[in-house]
């Protein structure tokens, strides 16, 4: 169970790495460069941090964010919000994330928790050639993937291989490197869910072993 100290110390793991990163951008950037880093830095992703990973996630609700992913059909305009994730790996040992166990969390009015799946990059076509399915606060135990129908035209293939190539490219991070890409939800064009939202990141494990770290659960709510 989660308690006071718990929680506490959470919240430093969340804010010293931050505070970390804009010590070393001060400290390692011309003096010309360190206002413009400094804003990036704070304008760009909510970020959580343990044992020497980073997870931070951008989520894209601006419509000029997907032109050039999606130059021709943006998943934004049928109401599906992407989710720009970066996974950095400070460790000696590399590390791998369920990718398919990620959830987009969120609390509705009658104060009930909700989750969705992300969309695979042909789930993620279907919903946007065909807009109007599942309602995303529709409560369930737990989330159902989209089925995509018999739609394989020209539209199709290429939403989907847009999807695929901005999507996050491996599950699989190495000792000191990182991997980014978006993830995709189905909102519906609810996106003031977000007011509640967190990336929940439950499956972290490092390679060769079988215990995983601590789960991730990132405050997209900013």
């Amino acid at each position: 169970m989660r308690n006071k100290h718990y929680n506490l110390m959470r919240k430093l793991v969340i804010v010293l790495p931050c505070l970390a990163g804009i010590f070393l951008i001060a400290t390692q950037v011309p003096g010309s460069q360190v206002k413009a880093r400094f804003q990036e830095t704070l304008k760009t992703s909510a970020l959580e941090s343990h044992e020497g990973v980073t997870i931070s996630a951008r989520p894209w609700t601006q419509a000029a964010l997907y032109k050039e992913k999606f130059p021709k059909k943006s998943p934004f305009a049928a109401g599906v919000l992407a989710v720009q994730i970066s996974i950095r790996n400070d460790s000696d040992t590399g590390v791998k994330v369920g990718l398919e166990r990620i959830r987009l969390t969120f609390r509705l009015e009658d104060d009930t928790n909700q989750e969705l799946q992300s969309l695979t990059a042909a789930q993620l076509a279907d919903a946007v050639l065909k807009p109007g399915g599942k309602d995303p606060t529709a409560k369930r135990r737990l989330p159902v993937p989209i089925t995509t129908g018999g739609n394989k035209g020209k539209d199709f293939t290429e939403l989907q291989t847009a999807a695929q190539n901005a999507a996050v490219p491996t599950s699989v991070v190495g000792a000191h490197s990182t991997v980014q890409g978006l993830l995709y939800f189905d909102l519906q064009g609810q996106f003031d869910l977000l007011n509640t939202a967190h990336l929940y990141v439950p499956d972290v494990t490092v390679m060769g072993k079988q215990d995983g770290l601590t789960y991730f659960e990132i405050d997209l709510s900013h």
